[in-house]
């Protein structure tokens, strides 16, 4: 009877921290899982290079320069053929217009292997951005994913944009195929693996990863929070 208590009551005791294992995975499953913000921090030097364009808002039709008032820096490794990050390019819009001068967002080129017109769309907007235009044409290059995308070779549609920003031709069509433009979606691409991206887009705010799901609202409350602890 003794050696049956005994059995019982160890039986009892395991039962007891099996379940306490159980919850107390499940509350850090939970807190994990409901994250928005990685506690790791990326260095600076490495998310924006001493080159990046710079937008820390969007009023009157106009993109802002960089802010040196801005708490916030904010940038995306992104293809401009992924879906996912079409789907993003209007809230970030939306973003600088709610936030002006307190964010600077940068744009980091991240082609992904899969889709073939990644690369040319990319130096597209870095061609453009030579004559002032950045913003410009990677918000039409986004408006028209779709168009471009199924296309076996996109520059001529491309070079209808350049034209519609009343950029240099000549020069357009120089720069879309130069190193310097090239080089520069490299550099991005290597920047890129070395923080270890995998997939598009990904954002770091202030240095730390954050999680999205999809909606502006998120992306917004993450901000104001970010701004209420500077």
């Amino acid at each position: 009877m003794k050696h049956f208590f005994q059995k019982n009551r160890l039986s009892f005791i395991i039962g007891l921290v099996t379940v306490a294992i159980l919850i107390g995975g499940i509350f850090l499953f939970t807190k994990d899982g409901d994250s928005s913000v990685s506690p790791q921090v990326v260095s600076n030097s490495l998310l924006v290079p001493q080159n990046a364009i710079i937008t820390s808002g969007f009023s009157n039709g106009t993109y802002l320069p960089a802010s040196a008032s801005a708490s916030l820096t904010l940038v995306e490794f992104g293809d401009y053929e992924c879906p996912a990050c079409g789907v993003y390019s209007p809230f970030i819009k939306q973003l600088l217009i709610d936030f002006p001068g307190e964010i600077n967002y940068v744009f980091r080129n991240y082609p992904l292997p899969q889709h073939k017109n990644a690369p040319i769309s990319s130096y597209a907007v870095e061609a453009a951005g030579l004559q002032g235009k950045y913003w410009e044409m990677q918000e039409r290059v986004y408006e028209t994913q779709g168009v471009w995308s199924g296309l076996a070779d996109p520059t001529g549609l491309f070079m209808g944009y350049a034209k519609d920003l009343n950029l240099d031709l000549n020069r357009f069509t120089s720069d879309i195929g130069s190193d310097t433009v090239k080089d520069k979606v490299d550099n991005d691409k290597k920047d890129g693996d070395l923080v270890g991206i995998t997939e598009t887009p990904t954002f770091y705010l202030n240095g730390k990863k954050i999680i999205l799901a999809g909606s502006y609202d998120q992306l917004k409350k993450l901000v104001e929070s970010a701004l209420s602890e500077k």
